[in-house]
């Protein structure tokens, strides 16, 4: 496709210069594929990989369609639904609707739970043109009356198959019969599966399926290896990946997995943030603006939030805890490698997972370098993640206080991520991670770190460095077991 290929497609001008603007001149497969149909009002079922454009491909022709319909918008009464598995993923497309709506001066909300309801509700009360939308909190403000979908005129549904993973399909079916049925609607999907086509059936009419890329879609540019090592050095050899230049994510299965594991990256001196369900919307916010910007290299996160990540310039995913089904893997590892840049996968495999790894790869038609290692000081770490490792100091964030009340007992409400509550016990208020001393309750060990505010130089650039830190370090097994 040529440079001018997004007004080839029919993308009106307006919205090829903002493209233009974000450097974005040649649509990608599914984009290609799919906008002279979603432009032209069909129906349409699209399957791409993650990472592959998705997000443009529904965005364009929304904004073209909205602007070209010329209503305007009612109070609660929105014209046009997005709704997406993850508060992250919610946030990460209206970023990327923003400058397109700006051009057709459309309005946007996002309305998700972890937050207070009511600036959703004074939005609405408004008249909004786009809501986007996690289900669960949307269901609960058209169950209040604050919601009206009578006048929607597309609705568009993102990461279908994770919404079936995640158990939300009853009630994305409940919201979906809430709209017209005249209106139209596009489901974009990484994998179309039985449950898709549940929904397929009952609310698309006549679709047009475009699939982009293979069920699987291993990336080319992406490679995956497996190292097999014993379980009691997994942490030495997380904490020299991750101490490599450039930006990681690691994987964990669950969420006091990643609390443990951030713990002890930071506690060695790596700077790292966690993204899970424990946490408050406010600190998985932090977390993410912490990473972005890189006060934090490594991010840890769980299997719920891999499709709602979205960061530029990631060089290394690793799984620390092999995920349970192939399509996880595949989620997961899509955080690296994208837009055409080269990326590695790295998954660690015990001898009891030595089974379990090899059917999920093969699942995933994955075909990895397995390697057998006995620690951090085989040569392979440095070829898998080159350049001079650094240990600069691990972070301390508000949202390391509040995980570590959530995870001391607390009650599991919404605020604070399970107990923590917005008051971090002693900790700083909020705002950039602070680097050095380390929170009373367990968390990263007091490292003496330079006093720069966002992880200084380490005058002890290793970690077991002081007593703090040996008398809070977790056992090698605690961050994929969840024990303390």
């Amino acid at each position: 496709m040529s440079a001018a290929g997004f007004a080839e497609l029919g993308v009106p001008a307006s919205l090829t210069v903002v493209l233009a603007d974000l450097g974005i001149t040649s649509p990608t497969p599914i984009q290609a594929a799919t906008l002279p149909d979603s432009l032209a009002g069909r129906d349409v079922l699209g399957r791409g990989r993650t990472g592959s454009g998705k997000t443009y491909a529904f965005l364009l022709p929304l904004v073209a369609r909205l602007a070209a319909s010329g209503r305007t918008a009612q109070s609660r009464k929105p014209r046009a639904l997005i709704m997406a598995p993850t508060r992250e993923l919610v946030n990460q497309i209206n970023e990327a609707l923003k400058p397109l709506a700006r051009t057709a001066n459309l309005s946007t909300q996002t309305v998700f739970g972890g937050v207070g309801q009511n600036p959703q509700v004074q939005g609405l009360r408004k008249g909004i043109d786009i809501v986007l939308a996690c289900p669960g909190r949307l269901e609960d403000l058209m169950g209040q009356g604050h919601v009206d979908l009578s006048q929607v005129e597309i609705t568009i549904l993102d990461e279908a198959d994770h919404m079936a993973d995640l158990g939300f399909l009853p009630g994305v079916r409940r919201i979906m019969d809430q709209t017209p049925r005249t209106g139209q609607r596009l489901l974009f999907s990484a994998t179309l599966d039985k449950a898709i086509d549940v929904l397929v059936k009952r609310f698309l009419q006549n679709p047009v399926t475009h699939q982009a890329d293979s069920a699987q879609s291993p990336v080319a540019l992406m490679d995956h290896h497996v190292l097999h090592l014993p379980r009691e050095h997994r942490v030495s050899v997380l904490t020299d990946l991750t101490s490599a230049p450039g930006r990681t994510v690691v994987f964990t299965r669950t969420k006091h997995g990643a609390k443990a594991l951030t713990r002890q990256l930071n506690s060695n001196g790596v700077p790292t943030v966690e993204l899970h369900g424990n946490l408050s919307q406010n600190a998985r916010t932090r977390n993410m603006e912490a990473f972005h910007s890189g006060k934090a290299t490594t991010l840890v996160a769980t299997d719920i939030a891999a499709r709602g990540i979205h960061v530029d310039d990631v060089a290394l995913v690793v799984h620390a805890d092999p995920p349970v089904e192939h399509k996880a893997y595949l989620h997961r590892s899509g955080r690296t490698a994208r837009a055409g840049a080269k990326g590695t996968v790295i998954t660690l495999m015990t001898d009891e997972q030595v089974r379990d790894v090899r059917d999920l790869t093969r699942a995933a038609g994955i075909k990895p370098t397995t390697t057998k290692i006995n620690g951090a000081s085989h040569p392979l770490l440095a070829e898998l993640a080159p350049g001079e490792r650094s240990l600069p100091g691990g972070l301390v964030t508000e949202a390391t206080f509040e995980g570590n009340r959530s995870a001391g007992g607390g009650g599991g409400g919404r605020r604070g991520g399970g107990g923590g509550g917005r008051r971090s016990g002693g900790g700083g208020r909020s705002g950039a991670p602070k680097s050095g001393g380390a929170p009373k309750s367990g968390g990263a060990a007091k490292s003496g770190s330079a006093k720069s505010g966002t992880g200084g130089a380490r005058r002890r650039p290793a970690a077991a460095a002081s007593s703090g830190g040996s008398q809070l370090r977790h056992s090698s097994a605690s961050f994929s077991s969840g024990r303390r």
